[in-house]
């Protein structure tokens, strides 16, 4: 039995909520105001929240606050309660981490489904699934439940692919994502003293070749199976469709391309989401920092898109607009930043 957490200061809202809930077979905790509120919290830890704003002594935006500072809290699903609705206030608790809003006076149904809705989503978000196809075909079928194309059919089959073969050559468009289901495969380049070099390396469990697809960009390196090897390829269409067509599934798709590596998967969130302009103003402003102040960055062009995650070739256009509007200047492969606040407003607004 799902144990919810209400906290409401209203009495008769209180008790009407937590009957309407216990009808629908949750387990109740309730909390007349918000210090009693983050003090069930942590003690029960329940597996959603409902919590009013409008509340003496702590409000709801100052309990989610509190809660948002607990690592063993703050995955837990968030609903706002309150008579205001006004856009604002929406958008002050949607920015501050609640999964949801209900607006006062509310029907049964209307609660009910924003608690299913919530609690299904977290559940699929926690859920590990297994690092083989069986897994990755179990979570597309999961994930259509969250608004996801009718055409995304997730019949993903394994290919067979023999020892030194070589699977796409950099320059080459990307089609589709690979996963794999067993074998191991390295992706490499050639440098400028035409040795090669080693980019990457892939197991049982692993995706790769999405970095060029998210960017919309050549692939940067080639890629050759170092051992007989079963392979997965999702379709341009079925990738695309995990990424964009749903928050929720994005989140958690990014999580297993990433390995849950966090560091990889806010570079991965940032690939997804943010435009290159955006990318490569972050880029920037963190060579700048690690740096004296107004010092000169010394980094190859290539270097640079590597980090920004983009071609050489839009990674230079792009300096170009920046140059022209006086952000930066140039010197052969030294670049110096000349306004931080505006490069700053380029990465939050691109």
């Amino acid at each position: 039995m799902k144990k919810i957490l209400l906290i409401e200061d209203n009495k008769e809202m209180r008790e009407n909520t937590s009957e309407i809930l216990g009808l629908a077979h949750f387990a109740v905790i309730t909390a007349e105001n918000g210090e009693k509120g983050v003090a069930l919290a942590k003690k029960e830890k329940p597996d959603l929240i409902i919590c009013d704003i409008m509340m003496p002594e702590l409000d709801g935006y100052g309990v989610l606050n509190v809660l948002s500072e607990e690592p063993e809290i703050a995955s837990i699903p968030f609903i706002f309660l309150s008579a205001k609705a006004e856009r604002a206030d929406i958008r002050k608790g949607m920015n501050m981490g609640a999964d949801d809003y209900l607006i006062k006076p509310f029907d049964e149904v209307e609660l009910l489904n924003a608690v299913e809705a919530r609690l299904k989503r977290n559940q699929f978000f926690k859920k590990n699934y297994s690092r083989d196809l069986s897994g990755l075909i179990q979570f597309v079928n999961e994930a259509k439940e969250f608004s996801l194309p009718e055409s995304l059919v997730a019949d993903f089959k394994a290919k067979n692919h023999p020892k030194k073969e070589t699977l796409y050559r950099e320059g080459d468009t990307p089609n589709a994502v690979y996963f794999v289901n067993k074998g191991k495969i390295k992706t490499w380049k050639i440098n400028n003293e035409g040795k090669e070099f080693i980019t990457g390396l892939f197991g049982p469990g692993e995706f790769f070749g999405y970095v060029a697809m998210l960017e919309g960009a050549p692939y940067s390196d080639s890629a050759t199976t170092l051992e007989d090897s079963e392979l997965v390829l999702i379709p341009q269409s079925d990738f695309q469709s995990l990424i964009y067509s749903s928050n929720d599934v994005s989140a958690r798709f990014i999580k297993m391309l990433a390995n849950n590596i966090n560091e990889k998967e806010e570079r991965l969130l940032g690939l997804a989401y943010n435009s290159v302009r955006a990318r490569v103003a972050e880029a920037l402003l963190q060579l700048n920092k690690k740096g004296e102040q107004g010092a000169t960055i010394s980094i190859s062009r290539d270097d640079l898109a590597g980090i920004v995650g983009t071609s050489t070739e839009s990674l230079i256009r792009t300096l170009s607009d920046f140059k022209q509007d006086k952000l930066i200047e140039t010197d052969g492969r030294g670049i110096k930043v000349l306004n931080a606040n505006k490069l700053e407003d380029v990465r939050k607004f691109s």
